[in-house]
């Protein structure tokens, strides 16, 4: 999660990654004479040098408000110039002045036209950085390191202009070991992402004010409920968030709350196995439950690593609507290090897929134990 190149207030009027002022240079120089020798070879010496109207309109389009200008200046110069010194009938003067006039007016109009789109460019890059910021408040950026794990992953909106979707992770050192979240809110849009925030601030307060794993799931399914009660009263749709709250200690065992997500894959000694853990129901459902929150239990000896995947992952289809084989496609990618591990899973998926065929978010995490100490 890398945030956008950072802007100095005095470039605030230049446009984004513009041209080298020497290549610039060169360009329009070269274009100049192109259109001079075309103009003597043809005969028409001046009808053709309406062919460098174009080029503060291009500049308009590439380049910083000063390049822009000079750009229309020296185009106006040349212009102007060959119209003056080459002369011709008296007849023809009134033409020629036009395309002087012409010339200036799209010159003016080129130069306010850069300004404007280096400024509307500014405001989405002010946007942006304001974006990234908050993103790293919110979605903390990988890896993550506690005393009993280190944490990789991937995670890819379906939207690529939106730096956060519906798809939650969190890892919080607390005083009963390390919690680690992994979710997935019901539904896309602004509305799912209310609800992201919702669970991931509620998670980072109760995970160090919780003793146990059921008060802290507790915790998070009363988050979403009030988040829905807000919702409804704004006459937007309730959500519930499928997740899964793992706690690592100094141990040899993991405590975990399945809230009807998927499960983790185990990776140790080149064996991937799937715990066998009940599954409970999404947060915010918990009302609807008819049996209480359980906290089930599997061995994760030091060196091993938790896969965590969001559906974004698992329910990736073929052309042919085939899924993503996880578990097959897992085992391949075993020789891969917990930080490359994601990405190479996340790729394979796109790729299986074909291109243009992500429909939902994507959140990958590789929860690697660190040795006992």
């Amino acid at each position: 999660m890398i945030g956008p190149r950072r802007v100095r207030p005095s470039d605030a009027l230049d446009a984004i990654e513009p041209p080298g002022n020497a290549e610039l240079a060169v360009g329009v120089v070269s274009v100049t004479a192109l259109v001079e020798a075309l103009g003597v070879l043809s005969g028409s010496k001046v009808w053709l040098l309406g062919l460098l109207v174009f080029l503060p309109g291009t500049a308009s389009a590439l380049c910083t408000v000063r390049q822009t200008k000079f750009v229309a200046a020296w185009t106006t110069v040349v212009v102007t110039l060959t119209v003056l010194l080459r002369g011709g009938d008296v007849g023809r003067w009134l033409d020629r002045a036009l395309l002087v006039l012409l010339t200036l007016a799209l010159a003016v109009t080129s130069v306010y036209a850069c300004h404007r789109r280096v400024k509307r460019e500014h405001a989405m890059l002010r946007l942006r950085s304001t974006a990234a910021a908050m993103q790293r408040h919110i979605l903390h950026p990988l890896p993550l390191v506690t005393d009993d794990v280190m944490v990789n992953g991937v995670y890819e909106p379906v939207q690529e202009d939106r730096l956060v979707g519906g798809d939650i992770y969190e890892v919080v050192a607390s005083p009963w070991g390390t919690r680690v979240l992994i979710g997935d809110v019901q539904g896309k849009g602004l509305a799912a992402v209310g609800a992201a925030f919702a669970v991931i601030g509620a998670f980072r307060e109760a995970a160090h004010r919780e003793p146990t794993l059921t008060a802290l799931v507790d915790a998070l399914d009363a988050s979403v409920v009030r988040h829905n009660a807000y919702a409804e009263q704004n006459s937007d749709d309730e959500r519930f968030v499928t997740a899964l709250v793992i706690s690592i200690d100094v141990g040899a065992e993991a405590q975990v709350v399945n809230c009807g997500h998927i499960p983790p894959r185990l990776v140790h000694d080149g064996i991937v196995t799937t715990p066998p853990l009940e599954s409970g129901v999404p947060l915010g459902l918990a009302e609807l439950a008819s049996e209480p929150t359980t906290v089930g239990w599997f061995e994760f000896p030091a060196g091993s690593t938790l896969l965590l995947t969001t559906d974004g992952l698992t329910e990736t289809r073929a052309a042919d609507g085939t899924f993503y084989p996880v578990d097959e496609r897992l085992t391949k990618h075993l020789d891969l290090s917990t930080t490359k591990l994601p990405q190479a899973l996340y790729a394979d998926a796109r790729a299986f897929a074909g291109s243009g065929n992500q429909h939902d978010d994507v959140a990958v995490l590789t929860v690697r134990r660190t040795p006992f100490h």
